[in-house]
């Protein structure tokens, strides 16, 4: 059994816009679903630890039309988070970082974050982000100094993708920001669109990735418990 750390956004809100956002249901509830299918066990963090702010929309029915998501979040099963700054990352075999828009503006800049993403990749674990997931990344740095997604194949949540309704709040584009160092792709008409830029790093593109970036995360994982010398 494996264990991940999924790492979610502790929650954004601009009142003088009225906008609210944070973790993106799916993006945790469809990869935990994969992961714990194939036995591998995840356990919660946030910046700030304890309850997290859910994407208000990613739970509404235009998102979650049977409203499964609804229900998981409503079970209190992500009520509970501990603080990145005390997060043991040697304790973890991949970390997962959630999507939503949230991970924008709380993920993006963390240095306790990027100091836990860092251990995960230097002791062979994997590090794997989804959708807006990936805004960490993107400003994770080696102890090289090099971006960790340097000249790597990456996918996230393209630009056309984004509501134009949200483009003035938004602190920056994740596409923009992925393809100065990485090798950006939107995989263009694929579904469940996710990449692995290399056998330690994967990223999903959207919200409709998440399953498939859950599955290859598990697939992994168990990979590596047959085979640990490949660790």
């Amino acid at each position: 059994m494996a264990k991940v750390l999924a790492v979610l956004s502790s929650g954004y809100a601009n009142e003088e816009h009225n906008y609210v956002t944070g973790w993106w249901a799916e993006e945790l509830f469809a990869p935990i679903a994969e992961l714990e299918k194939a036995g591998h066990a995840v356990e919660l963090a946030s910046i700030k630890g304890g309850k997290p702010v859910v994407d208000p929309l990613s739970l509404n029915k235009a998102y979650d039309p049977e409203g499964k998501y609804k229900k998981l979040y409503d079970s209190g099963i992500a009520d509970k988070t501990t603080p990145v700054v005390d997060v043991k990352a040697s304790d973890y075999d991949a970390i997962m970082i959630v999507g939503g828009h949230g991970a924008m503006f709380d993920l993006a800049h963390d240095s306790d974050l990027h100091a836990v993403i860092n251990i995960v990749h230097e002791t062979n674990g994997i590090v794997s982000a989804v959708c807006h997931g990936p805004a960490p990344l993107v400003f994770t740095k080696t102890k090289e100094g090099q971006p960790l997604l340097q000249g790597l194949n990456v996918t996230g949540y393209p630009n056309d993708m984004e509501p134009e309704e949200l483009e003035s709040l938004l602190p920056f584009s994740l596409e923009d920001e992925m393809s100065k160092i990485g090798q950006y792709d939107k995989g263009e008409g694929q579904e469940g669109f996710v990449i692995w830029g290399s056998d330690r790093l994967l990223t999903g593109r959207d919200p409709g990735s998440s399953e498939a970036f859950g599955r290859e995360l598990a697939k992994k994982l168990t990979e590596l418990e047959a085979h640990p010398l490949d660790k």
